[in-house]
């Protein structure tokens, strides 16, 4: 005894019965079911490749396509609160005949209002009333985070095929939902991550600010501290000039006085011994004024003195105007090449201005400080009669003396070569010599300079 094993349910499948007398309605229905549904996917897949308008369009067409399939008067895809929280539009309503849905629940009627309730508090399941609303959740990651409803005017209730097109409708819209939370907050991550990093930029500038102030700070306590030993050491100095070196000029100028007065006695006004102690004599009064007036200097603090280059040379300068015109000229801006090297240049040019004014019979001098990119040029120049190649050969004589007297212009190109300098005697244009002081700037001090600048020569003419 065998048993006939049951044949595929052909009207299961297509959707009629062939023993049915309307047979070719129920055939036409289905078919408008199907094209109904190809219809909807076929919206659906034209959205789905509109990126670039964002997650709205693909709502928007979600909803028109469910619309058109359910022939519904309205059509509602609502969020439920507390789900998706950062995706925007939280719902979209569409009427029939409109192609626009709305996301105002103030313009939607009585009945739809309260179905976008119903939604927005998470009530899936209603009770049954006359409206034919049909109801999809939408499913994200195993949880009901909305609806897909419609109010629909189809002649016959809907069949699970037309409700397997509204799911898919539904999960399209749950994902594109989803998309754009993740989009909104990376946005947001974005934002404050730029806002952290503008936050970090000017933390970083506000310490680098910070940091400088700190290192100027550095800078000045240990110039303080090192004004301060300065001090203490000029303060013995002045105090070693005036309790010996000044007493005994002083004593030496007496007794020359002391002797120019028996010789005038003895020989009368005319005698060469008596001119040569009234020289010796206005020497040692000068030699008094110029102690009493480095015991001055020594004996004013450091903070007192003047500090930058340009205020160092104009009062070096300042101790030979009773005695010369002198002229301190400064061009360029200052740059600072250091405590000791500032000393040292101010010294140097001191010791060209002693020369000018002990031995060139000068009546003028003019002193130039010069700032350049690269270098520092200061030239003491005077309308006296000395002669740069004869003071070429006496310094090259003074380099090579043992007994530490007639060393002024060696000890200038000594304070000048520690300083990586070079000195040089040229004939200046107001008559006399024009000495020449060159010091390299260190690198941590320069400054860049226009293309002209750096490119100039050392050959140019200085105009005293």
């Amino acid at each position: 005894m065998t048993s006939a094993c049951p044949g595929p349910d052909l009207g299961a499948l297509t959707g009629v019965r062939s023993g049915k007398r309307s047979y070719y309605r129920a055939y036409v229905r289905s078919d408008e079911r199907t094209q109904r549904a190809v219809r909807a996917m076929d919206t659906i897949s034209r959205a789905l490749v509109r990126t670039h308008e964002g997650p709205r369009g693909l709502l928007e067409e979600v909803v028109r396509a469910a619309a058109a399939h359910l022939e519904a008067d309205w059509t509602i895809l609502a969020l439920t609160d507390g789900h998706l929280i950062g995706a925007r539009p939280r719902f979209l309503a569409l009427a029939k005949g409109e192609t626009a849905p709305v996301d105002e629940a103030e313009a939607l009627p009585g009945a739809v209002r309260r179905e976008l309730g119903a939604i927005r508090a998470g009530l899936a399941v209603r009770t049954a009333d006359d409206n034919p609303w049909v109801r999809v959740p939408v499913i994200l990651a195993g949880t009901n985070v909305g609806a897909l409803v419609g109010l629909h005017g189809l002649v016959a209730d809907p069949e699970p095929g037309d409700l397997a097109v509204l799911r898919i409708l539904a999960n399209q819209a749950a994902v594109s939902l989803h998309t754009s939370e993740q989009y909104l907050e990376g946005q947001g991550l974005h934002r404050r991550a730029q806002q952290l990093y503008d936050e970090v930029q000017a933390q970083a500038r506000d310490l680098a600010l910070r940091t400088h102030e700190l290192h100027r700070l550095e800078k000045r306590l240990e110039l303080a501290r090192q004004r301060e030993l300065i001090d203490t050491e000029r303060g013995r100095i002045a105090r070693e000039l005036h309790d010996s070196v000044t007493q005994y000029v002083l004593s030496a100028g007496m007794a020359v006085e002391m002797a120019r007065g028996e010789a005038e006695a003895r020989a009368g006004g005319d005698d060469p011994i008596h001119e040569q102690l009234v020289t010796a004599k206005d020497l040692t009064q000068q030699a008094v004024g110029q102690l009493r007036r480095a015991i001055y200097a020594l004996s004013r603090r450091q903070g007192e003195t003047l500090a930058s280059l340009p205020d160092l040379v104009r009062e070096v300068a300042e101790h030979h105007r009773s005695h010369l015109q002198v002229q301190v000229r400064v061009e360029g801006e200052a740059l600072s090449l250091g405590v000791d090297a500032e000393h040292d240049i101010a010294r140097a040019v001191g010791e060209a201005m002693f020369n000018v004014a002990l031995h060139a019979h000068a009546t003028r001098a003019v002193v130039r400080l010069r700032y350049r990119p690269d270098e520092v040029l200061v030239t003491v120049a005077d309308d006296g009669c000395g002669d740069p190649v004869v003071l070429g050969r006496l310094i090259r004589v003074e380099r090579r003396s043992s007994d530490g007297s007639h060393r002024g212009l060696a000890n200038i190109e000594a304070r000048v070569a520690d300083l990586g300098g070079r000195v040089r005697f040229r004939r200046a244009r107001i008559g006399g010599v024009r000495v020449e002081i060159r010091v390299p700037v260190p690198g941590e001090a320069r400054q860049p300079g226009l293309i002209e600048e750096l490119a100039r020569g050392d050959g140019t003419q200085e105009r005293e």
